[in-house]
């Protein structure tokens, strides 16, 4: 009779030293599952570059969730090769991307500069591995909403292409940039 008193403990034990053994994996499980199933997070980008900045437009007002600043290049008449980067304090998982183009979400505004068309975004990994995503705006003011997937980024570079709106004298502008994912 004292067999199956001492199975149960011996049972609990056996699995406290197994959990004991493979923390790290279960924690690393545990985390999996939260950002798996978890809402995507708002995520805080630091050191904001740009290929270039026209005087007032500096690459922070692409990140600052102020729709009515905006970065633009510095040199108007061109409108691809033009970058804004996006840096984060530690690698994130990205999920979301949304894109304010133009020079404001309000449509009186909105066609004062020429908007993005044709995006690239370029996610930089902590590994130094790189990989493109290809982006189609349309031409409307407000946000527009993308699925951007990726894990352990460090960095993003968001390259113009294209634009509606192209002439000389104009730039290529973009309102605001946010990304979504779990750190």
């Amino acid at each position: 009779m004292s067999r199956p008193r001492l199975a149960l403990p011996l049972v609990l034990l056996l699995l406290a030293c197994l959990a004991w053994i493979f923390r790290a994996e279960l924690a690393g499980a545990f985390d999996f599952a939260r950002q798996s199933t978890g809402k995507p997070e708002a995520l805080q980008v630091v050191r904001p570059t740009a290929s270039s900045s026209a005087k007032g437009h500096a690459p922070a007002a692409a990140f600052d969730k102020l729709s009515n600043r905006y970065w633009a290049p510095e040199r108007a008449g061109t409108f691809t090769g033009h970058y804004v980067r996006a840096s984060f304090e530690k690698p994130v998982r990205l999920t979301k991307l949304l894109v304010t183009p133009g020079t404001s979400a309000k449509q009186d505004e909105y066609l004062k500069e020429a908007r993005p068309s044709h995006l690239t975004l370029t996610l930089h990994k902590e590994s130094g591995e790189r990989s493109t995503k290809p982006i189609r705006l349309k031409d409307q003011a407000g946000d527009q909403s993308f699925d951007v997937r990726g894990s352990d980024v460090v960095q993003v570079t968001v390259a113009v292409e294209d634009a509606y709106g192209a002439r000389p004298g104009r730039r290529p502008a973009i309102a605001e940039l946010e990304f979504f994912g779990h750190r």
